[in-house]
């Protein structure tokens, strides 16, 4: 707020002063490497409230309702902090029934913006935020006017990407993705369950939207080096004991993958398993589309793909590899989970 136009610290003011399980399906999978690339090193006090009934003379609890202050607006950093309480100061003197109440607010308001030492000083999270929307505005926004004129009317992008929500590894950075180039979900360790009704159906919102609304042709998972979904996966006891509300039971999804890595590397140091997991819990979630019947469709049609990728922001490499479907009488979708496997070039 410290940076505020005098129209929000103006209303600042003012407010403040006023499943289903899987069909089986004849299925066969292979993997093959596509692609290999490695980068160079280098409260509001006024407002009303509702008194609470009560029901069977029960108390009711209720949340206290939320308090809004306005912070970004396209002309932030028009005007200055000083600029700003000066002309309200002008307003103050020109509307003499606003009174010295109004003046003794602006003078606590003014005091909560200021910093220990006494100097101005504004959120830096606020002003990151602020810069960030200026610069994508100058940069990119208004430098390709004919793109974002056709991404108003709508977007049909061609990738569905399914990425980790850890700050290093934005797949539109990674991998260069233009605004309308990807559907993208991320979430813990890029995970995608299998298709059920009742349990994350976020995620089959996501993918059913993706493949039969959008039309994606690829749909890639990929996964990363240093993941922490993957390294609690690997960590946790799943013994029915819990540590944690959510992330547990979430990152079990990839349990066939823990399995397999312990069974077949059991010896290997935990550091150097959890790698060879963060790739092998990309084939499970793989495995997990096959379970979607949207999904199964467009592999049979060939309208659409499936590719699974490693980024590992270590070395500066991608890795990426490709799902081959095909039909066949001795296998069934339950079947592919089991023989998804990687193959690092």
């Amino acid at each position: 707020m410290a940076h505020c136009s005098i129209s929000t610290i103006k209303s600042c003011f003012a407010s403040q002063l006023l499943t289903s399980t899987t069909t089986s399906t004849q299925s066969k999978v292979a993997f093959r490497p596509v692609a290999t690339a490695k980068l160079n090193s280098s409260s509001s006090s006024s407002a009303a409230t509702t008194p609470i009934s009560l029901i069977r003379n029960e108390p009711v609890f209720a949340a206290p309702a939320p308090i809004i202050h306005p912070l970004l607006k396209e002309d932030m950093g028009k005007d200055s902090y000083e600029e700003a309480i000066a002309a309200l100061g002008k307003l103050l003197s020109e509307n003499g029934e606003l009174g010295p109440v109004a003046a003794a607010r602006i003078d606590e308001i003014t005091a909560e913006l200021k910093t220990v030492d006494g100097s101005v000083s504004s959120s830096e999270s606020i002003e990151r935020l602020k810069t960030g929307f200026i610069h994508f505005k100058k940069e990119k926004y208004e430098q390709n006017p004919a793109l974002y004129g056709e991404l108003a009317k709508g977007q049909s992008p061609k990738f569905m990407v399914f990425a980790c929500s850890d700050s290093r590894v934005c797949p539109s950075h990674v991998l260069d993705f233009q605004p309308g180039e990807a559907f993208v979900v991320r979430n813990i360790a890029n995970m995608v369950p299998a298709y059920d009704k009742t349990k994350y159906s976020g995620v089959g919102a996501a993918i059913e939207y993706g493949v039969l609304h959008l039309k994606v042709q690829e749909i890639v998972v990929i996964g990363h080096s240093a993941c922490g979904g993957i390294k609690g996966l690997m960590s946790f006891p799943f013994d029915g004991t819990t540590s944690t509300d959510f992330i547990e039971d979430w990152v079990k999804i990839c349990l066939p993958a823990k399995a397999k890595i312990n069974a077949q590397h059991g010896e290997t140091p935990f550091g150097d398993k959890c790698v060879l997991c963060e790739k092998e819990a990309v084939n499970v979630s793989l495995g997990n589309l096959l379970s979607y019947p949207f999904v199964r469709e467009g592999l049979v049609n060939k309208t659409l793909a499936l590719k699974g990728g490693y980024y590992d922001f270590i070395k500066g490499s991608f890795e990426l590899w490709g799902l081959e479907f095909g039909l066949s009488p001795s296998l069934s979708v339950k079947d592919v989970a089991t023989i998804l496997h990687w193959k690092l070039l």
